[in-house]
């Protein structure tokens, strides 16, 4: 493989102009096709096999005409101080309010809370529920400002008026945070390379790759049914593993030119052997991120391979735009002082070499430090409560938190998460009785506040009951409560022949939870297992792989338990934003499980294929360690800290979901990239000598010898010059030649 990448990445340096213009003719093509597509679609969360769903697909079936994907609205009235809001100017407030709703520019039905029974028993508070046709992000402009008229008009009668509901979303924002993170990623690419043209081009292929990436998925979104949030995580993704990638074939080729080569043949051995580094880290991460495909949620396997699709870019970007782009850049990669020929060798070890000596030197300190740390900081994980987000997790300063509070107040904290309970009397003799029976038995139950219903569709062979448990949505009370219907469900059929299926918003959540937790372990299992054996390929070992995936699950645990401080317990809730804790997002675990190992392989693909490339090169296992901390640790850790500042940006964001997977990231390729890498690899490797390095012979003969560390490369460079040497070299390239000259060492 490394004979190959040293070809390609000759290649585009000689034919750069081509390379160049192919991939801004890619990002024109991608961009007219993102103006001219239609708007992405909703998110269409559905989770097939679920009771929930099932009850869900029926529901359509069965009341048709009904439209169960529309977006919905409840405003929420209270009456002034010693008031009832169903005195006469209070009444005749609420009733202008809702002839204002049913005048929205979107078709909607509004029920009036006087003839609906959603008056409070005390009498301070109603509701009005309003429906409409279009879905949550069909949702125009026009109407969220009808929503907000109509509550003012509310607000200037005297009554308190707050709206909640999947009408009022809007698209997140995430604020200057993610400029800024970009411009920490320029600030530590400048301070790394001391050249603005060598640290602009990781930040110009970078989003060049986000830019044809995020066109494409908005091209492709209707086609596809991909939505918005799968450009959120595609480009979060992206423009961090498109940074790092470009980065470390920057630092081989500045590398190679300083040992004397020539432009050419510089691109062609970064991409030869940090490409081949590149190539096997970004397969980590398309395996981590196309696994997710195992969960068998839609949203989240189409999130998944979107990213997957912007990181190929990214690292097909690095293989061929980057030395194309180093080829018009020439000299200019390196330094001034450099250059000009000023730059003094010194035999005074870096930063790497010196912290590399010392935890091999006191290995056993470090790696138990290292490990106790981060299970300290895994400890909160064990405290973790799983839920989907609502209006109750909303800041308290927003409308949605406040109708959602008035609610709870006024009808029960379990009025915001009524059970839907699907009775389907097709096959029974008697369904009207069959449902009155239904509805008598889950009303004895425990944690059952009131059951309304039933009613029937046209046909009469299907009815619904709404049940409003005593507890709050995300109770363990509201869980059991589903648990015991579910339960029951056989009883109900043997003693009226219908079938009973729960659904609604709270029971999908526990469904979609049941569902992520179901799947944890065998997604664990393909990923770490197909990664495993990618790395026993790249560093023909078998107990370097099994360290690597080790190391990560201390890395992800820890930041699982980071997540659970700050957006449960609310530890540093105030510097992060968080306004509101609560449950962890149900598909945190899992997200961060897949995406967080496709990163933390990157770092153990190119800091230990250095140490692998001294080892072969025959080092002792010690010394290999230190030499690959020398030429490693400083790329390593500023594309660490790029990586970190890239997701940290995505913490301003006004989606929990989005700014608790920002923080989520950040962290973890904090513990990973400082904790893991660089101290507990380094320790581990000195313990096991060359051990770490053992493979059995039948395996080392059965697993193909991809040489990620160019061994093979330099030994043909070394037989057939040839390679090296170009009879089509244009000018450009000869004036580049020239201006080495004075670099040569």
């Amino acid at each position: 493989m490394a004979t190959f990448l040293y070809k390609l990445g000759r290649f585009s340096f000689r034919q750069r102009r081509y390379v160049v213009l192919l991939w801004v003719a890619l990002l024109a093509l991608a961009g007219v096709g993102a103006a001219t597509a239609r708007s992405a679609p909703a998110d269409n969360f559905t989770v097939p096999g679920t009771e929930a769903q099932q009850a869900f697909d029926l529901l359509h079936e069965r009341f048709p005409g009904t439209n169960a994907d529309g977006a919905s609205a409840r405003m929420v009235f209270q009456a002034p101080n010693g008031q009832k809001i169903t005195a006469g100017p209070n009444k005749a407030a609420v009733e202008k309010v809702v002839t204002d709703l049913k005048n929205s520019p979107q078709k909607a039905t509004v029920a009036d809370p006087f003839t609906a029974d959603a008056v409070s028993k005390d009498g301070t508070t109603a509701y009005a529920s309003v429906s409409y046709v279009a879905k949550s992000t069909e949702i125009t402009d026009a109407t969220h400002t009808a929503i907000e008229d109509a509550a003012q008009h509310g607000r200037d009668a005297g009554l308190t008026v707050e709206t909640g509901g999947t009408a009022l979303q809007a698209s997140p924002e995430t604020g200057n945070s993610e400029v800024i993170g970009v411009g920490i990623a320029a600030v530590v690419l400048l301070i790394t390379f001391s050249s603005l043209v060598a640290a602009g081009l990781p930040l110009l292929t970078a989003i060049m790759g986000v830019g044809v990436g995020i066109a494409s998925i908005t091209a492709l979104a209707t086609t596809l049914g991909l939505s918005s949030t799968s450009s959120t995580l595609a480009s979060m993704i992206g423009l961090a593993v498109g940074i790092d990638y470009a980065l470390f074939i920057v630092s081989r080729h500045r590398h190679e030119l300083m040992e004397g080569r020539d432009g050419e043949d510089a691109a062609g051995r970064a991409v030869g052997t940090a490409g081949s580094a590149v190539v096997f880290a970004g397969l980590t991460v398309l395996i981590a991120l196309a696994g997710l495909a195992v969960v068998n949620i839609p949203m989240l396997t189409k999130m998944g391979l979107a990213a997957a699709a912007t990181v190929a870019l990214a690292v097909l970007i690095a293989l061929t735009l980057i030395p194309a782009l180093l080829g018009f850049a020439g000299p200019k990669v390196l330094t001034r002082k450099v250059r000009k020929g000023r730059a003094k060798p010194t035999d005074k070890p870096n930063m790497g070499t010196r912290w590399a000596r010392l935890v091999v030197r006191r290995r056993v300190p470090f790696l138990v430090a290292a490990v106790v740390a981060l299970g300290l900081a895994a400890i909160p994980m064990s405290r973790m409560e799983l839920g989907l987000p609502d209006d109750g997790s909303q800041p308290v300063s927003t409308t949605q938190r406040k109708a959602y509070d008035m609610l709870s107040d006024g009808f029960g904290p379990g009025f915001n998460g009524p059970l839907t309970v699907v009775v389907d009397a097709a096959h029974s003799k008697q369904p009207k009785s069959a449902a009155q029976d239904v509805k008598r038995t889950i009303a004895g139950f425990a944690d059952v506040k009131t059951v309304t219903g039933p009613a029937f569709n046209p046909k009469g062979d299907t009815a619904t009951l709404t049940v409003v448990p005593a507890s709050k949505p995300s109770s363990t009370q509201t869980e059991d409560l589903v648990h015991t219907i579910r339960g029951h469900a056989g009883d109900f059929t043997d003693s009226t022949g219908a079938t009973v299926l729960v659904t609604g918003t709270t029971a999908m959540n526990i469904d979609v939870s049941q569902r992520l937790n179901d799947a944890l372990l065998p997604y664990l299992a393909l990923v770490v297992g197909l990664a495993f054996l990618l790395l026993m390929v790249v560093f023909r070992s078998v107990l370097v792989p099994l360290k690597a995936a080790l190391g990560f699950l201390l890395s992800v645990l820890a930041a699982l338990g980071a997540v659970v401080a700050v957006f449960q317990w609310g530890w540093l809730s105030g510097l992060m934003g968080v306004q509101q804790t609560g449950p962890i997002m149900s598909m945190m675990p899992i997200f961060m499980v897949g995406v967080v190992f496709g990163l933390a392989m990157d770092y153990e693909v190119f800091l230990v294929t250095r140490m692998r490339e001294a080892y072969v090169h025959g080092e002792s296992p010690r010394q290999a360690v230190v030499t690959g901390f020398t030429h490693g640790a400083r790329v390593v850790s500023a594309a660490a800290v790029i990586m970190i500042s890239v997701f940290a940006g995505f913490i301003g964001s006004s989606e929990s979901m989005i700014k608790m997977m920002g923080f989520g990231l950040a962290i973890a390729v904090a513990f990973d990239a400082f904790v893991v890498r660089m101290t507990i690899v380094p320790a581990v490797l000195a313990l096991l000598g060359k051990s770490a390095w053992w493979l059995p012979r039948w395996l080392d003969r059965a697993l193909p010898n991809v040489d990620v560390e160019g061994e093979q490369l330099r030994k043909n460079l070394a037989e057939r010059p040839s390679l090296v040497a170009s009879s089509d070299e244009d000018e450009d390239e000869d004036e580049d030649e020239e201006d080495l000259e004075g670099v040569r060492v």
